[in-house]
């Protein structure tokens, strides 16, 4: 399966690639560092799957141009999905795909360390 995949970054590529490789290599991924919007959607021209991040946009238009482009399958790498429009996707055919939980534990050590950086008078602008 050809697969675009947006917002990326180093540890993505990484990460992607080896569990790609421990599939068989199964997968043809395209890096894309660019956030997903209608401005960059048609970069997944040749692709079956999009592969989208937190901040990456796929409401209406964008789905009109992924569908459009071939596009069968959105795969989320995140918890959420209100960044989908669902009823769009489902009006395309185009299957949405999410992770469907998060670690506790990952979220209390982030509690922590957003408590810790308060404490220390870090902040992020």
């Amino acid at each position: 399966m050809r697969v675009a995949v947006f917002s990326t970054k180093p540890y993505d590529r990484q990460f992607l690639d080896t569990a790609n490789a421990a599939a068989g290599h199964q997968h043809r991924l395209t890096y894309i560092e660019a956030h997903l919007s209608p401005e960059t959607a048609a970069l997944s021209a040749t692709a079956d799957a999009v592969c989208a991040f937190v901040n990456d946009q796929l409401d209406t238009a964008v789905l009109r141009i992924l569908g459009w482009s071939g596009v069968q399958l959105v795969a989320l790498r995140c918890v959420g999905f209100n960044n989908v429009d669902l009823a769009a996707a489902k009006d395309l055919d185009i299957t949405v795909a999410r992770v469907p939980a998060c670690s506790p534990h990952a979220v209390a050590e982030h509690t922590v360390a957003l408590i810790l950086a308060l404490n220390r008078k870090i902040y992020w602008t």
